[in-house]
This record gives C-alpha cells, sequence and structure tokens, in this order.
C-alpha cells in the first residue's frame, strides 16, 4: 500500500510539475530564411560533416523523399511519428527558423513555436554538443535546397499524443549540460566521446530503455532492439566471438569488410556509409572511446574458437542439412573461391540473446546499395518454412556458439515474417 501510495504521489507531483513546465515555452520569432551566401564556406563544410556523423539525413528522409524533407516513419511503442521538414522550405521546413530557435530545439527539444518535440528526435543526446557545431549544422541546413513537404500527423496513441506530457519526460530525463570531458582520457578517446554520446547519439540504438523509452544510464550502450534489429552490446563484456581493435572498429565504422566480425549491416549499414564520408580523424576518435569502453570485455580467442569452424554437420538434423545444402558452400572455412561470407564461428548475430539479427539475415540476405561493390547473400524468405526457419537458426546457434538455445526462437520468426522487412543493406563504400 506504501509503495502505491508513494507511486501516486509522484505522479501527481509529476503533473503538477508538467503543467508548469508546459506554460513556460515561449514562441521565437520567425525570421527571413537567411542569404546561402552569408555563411563561411568552412562553417558549411564543417556541418556537412557533423550531419553525416549525426546521420541526419536517415531520418529525416523519407523513402524515395527528398533529403531532409521529413516524412519518414519512426516507430514507436506508442505509435508511430513521422520526421519533420529539417530544409530551409519557408511553409513546411524549418526556413524560418532563427539561430536561436535551432539551438532550442537541438537543446530543449522545442519547436520554434514552442511545442514540445518528441525525444525520437534525440535532444536528450544533442544536449552535449557544443554551440559552435549546433551554429555549424544550421549553417549546412540553410544553405540545403528548400524543399516544399508536410510531414504526416504523428499516429500515437492517447494519452501519448498529448505533447504537454512531454515536459514532465524531460524533468525526468533531460539533462541539458555540454560535453565536459572524461578525466584520464586523452585527446583522441575524448574527442570520440564526445561525438558517440553527443552528436551521433549512439545510445539511440545501443542503449536498453526503460518503459517511457528513457534510456537506461547505468547501462550505457548495453544493447536494444532497434527497428527490428537488435543493436548489440559495444560497451564492458560485447557479444562478438573475438575482441574488436581499434583499427577494425574504425574499418567496420566505415563499411569495409571486417575479418572475424564481418561488416554492417541492418540499421547500421546508413550509419557507416556516412561515417566513410568524414574525416579519418573522427572515425578513428570514435573507433578509439568505443574501445576503451570495450576493455573489460571477456572475448574468446581466435585459436579457441576455430575449432568450430569447418565441422561436418549431424546428416540427422534438418538444421545441419538445410545450412549443409544451402549455407556451407560460402561459410564454411576451405580453399574455396565462393566462400566468401563470414565463418559463423564469429558471427555476433549468433551471439546475442535474440535470434532476431540471424532471421533477419537469413530471410532477406544482405546486399550492398545499389551501383556499390560488397558482399552479397541471397535471402530466403520464402524458400524456407517457419519450422524450417527455427531449425536452422537452432543448429546455427548450438553448432557455432554452444551457447543455450533461444528461448523465443519460434516467436521471433513468426513476428517476423509478419512485420517484413526492406532488407539487409551494407555498404563497402570507400
Amino acid at each position: 500500500m506504501k509503495v502505491l501510495y508513494g507511486i501516486a504521489v509522484a505522479l501527481l507531483v509529476l503533473a503538477a510539475a508538467a503543467v508548469a513546465y508546459a506554460v513556460s515555452p515561449r514562441a521565437i520569432e520567425a525570421v527571413k530564411r537567411p542569404d546561402p551566401q552569408s555563411f563561411d564556406g568552412a562553417t558549411v563544410a564543417h556541418g556537412e560533416r557533423l550531419a553525416l556523423i549525426g546521420n541526419c539525413a536517415e531520418c529525416h528522409t523519407a523513402e524515395q523523399g527528398e533529403a531532409y524533407a521529413g516524412g519518414r516513419a519512426i516507430p514507436t511503442p506508442f505509435g508511430t511519428i513521422y520526421a519533420t521538414n529539417i530544409t530551409p522550405d519557408p511553409e513546411t521546413g524549418i526556413g524560418t527558423w532563427s539561430r536561436e530557435a535551432f539551438r532550442r530545439s537541438m537543446y530543449e527539444g522545442l519547436d520554434r513555436e514552442g511545442e514540445h518535440l518528441y525525444p525520437a528526435f534525440p535532444y536528450h543526446h544533442f544536449t552535449k554538443v557544443l554551440p559552435e557545431d549546433i551554429d555549424a549544422l544550421y549553417a549546412y541546413l540553410m544553405t540545403r535546397e528548400p524543399v516544399r513537404n508536410e510531414a504526416p500527423a504523428n499516429e500515437l496513441r492517447f494519452p501519448f499524443n498529448l505533447r504537454p506530457l512531454l515536459a514532465g519526460w524531460k524533468l525526468l530525463y533531460l539533462d541539458n549540460g555540454r560535453f565536459a570531458g572524461l578525466a584520464d582520457a586523452d585527446e583522441k578517446v575524448n574527442r570520440g566521446a564526445y561525438l558517440v554520446q553527443g552528436l551521433a547519439h549512439c545510445g539511440g540504438c545501443h542503449t536498453p530503455r526503460n518503459a517511457l523509452q528513457a534510456e537506461k544510464k547505468d547501462e550505457f550502450l548495453q544493447g536494444e532492439v532497434t527497428e527490428n534489429w537488435y543493436a548489440p552490446a559495444i560497451s564492458g563484456d560485447v557479444p562478438a566471438a573475438v575482441k574488436w581493435s581499434e583499427n577494425q572498429l574504425a574499418d567496420y565504422l566505415t563499411g569495409r569488410w571486417v575479418e572475424q566480425h564481418g561488416v554492417a549491416l541492418g540499421a547500421m549499414a546508413p550509419v557507416a556509409h556516412n561515417l566513410s564520408r568524414v574525416t579519418d580523424e573522427d572515425v578513428v576518435a570514435i573507433s578509439a572511446y568505443i574501445a576503451s569502453l570495450m576493455e573489460d570485455d571477456t572475448a574468446e580467442t581466435d585459436a579457441e574458437i576455430t575449432g568450430a569452424v569447418g565441422e561436418r554437420p549431424d546428416s540427422g538434423d534438418v538444421g545441419a542439412v538445410i545450412y549443409a545444402g544451402a549455407c556451407a558452400v560460402c561459410h564454411d572455412a576451405s580453399p574455396s573461391p565462393f566462400a566468401a561470407g563470414l565463418p559463423l564461428a564469429f558471427s555476433t548475430s549468433l551471439r546475442i540473446p535474440t535470434p532476431l539479427n540471424l532471421i533477419q539475415i537469413i530471410e532477406n540476405g544482405v546486399k550492398p546499395p545499389e551501383g556499390q561493390p560488397g558482399r552479397y547473400m541471397p535471402g530466403f524468405a520464402g524458400a524456407l518454412t517457419d519450422e524450417q526457419l527455427v531449425a536452422l537458426a537452432s543448429y546455427l546457434r548450438g553448432r557455432f556458439t554452444g551457447r543455450d538455445p533461444w528461448a523465443d526462437i519460434d516467436s521471433v520468426v513468426k513476428a517476423t515474417a509478419t512485420e517484413g522487412s526492406a532488407g539487409a543493406e551494407i555498404s563497402n563504400a570507400e
């Protein structure tokens, strides 16, 4: 009873605080779109690199839509949010936003009119970004081509469709402090931490969330499901078979194939494609910081796992039969010129807590972006029944990792078949 009473009191206090906070935001006066020629070229170029690191176009561009023109559907447990138009169109974009209004949106999650923005726009990460970098982003976006495009209205369930409630969310979870640096870290690692924690907002995918979709700070980068993929832990004891090096991380983050780890795919593919277009210094810094977070990783050594590679399957197992017929020619370690796939003893998809990624890869395959080189794997959706998928995934998990079977594999297979997927795209852009 005391617990329930405490919860009730907390909710009442939060509601009262939210009401008081919700009425305070003010509209910022509209301005005429700044002349693109008024921005320094170096500042615009810097803003472009920051936009790539922040993966801004990926979220603010609808499928087959114009860059930054909004309309992309972002699924959440509370319904669908549609990304806004951030081109400098004066009517449907941010063409009437001043630098002050843009800064406020990035730091406080408020639009120019003073409406609360949903944290699908990760302003709770952008609070760490320095003002000069925010201004460079503003310069870059204001020099883009204006696109008239009205994003669809959000489709959120009651009461999550009530924006004033976001004031309470911010009171609980928004820390409006800039990045202050890490103690006992060198300049390179600090630069990486600044980017990872701030503009790159890696925790948006890789950090577990609570019931209100706030990231759990005590589980920073410990793995989470996002957009029907599982973003694995990249801090502490990570699920990779072999410990990552800084150089391997840098290659992976720029879309290159990495022996013993593979290549970025799924929701990570566009991130890697974007990072392949920024400075080496920033990629190296990000890699150094992530490697520092992996210092306590207890990954097995190459010698400990190579014994599992190339073992002959048990002829009586349905999964083994499917593997031998459809997978082994590419994934078994052998001198065959067709053995271009990752030896599955190294596969992180087999070692994470859910079969989600493995099922996505088996069903939809792996392909590079159109017109670009990269590793290719055909998808088997429609070629395998649900029962065969379960058998194959179970066999791969047991044979190549020796770990306990996934408990939810049947439900994951059914859910993936129902929801579908756009497929797994990878990028090897140089």
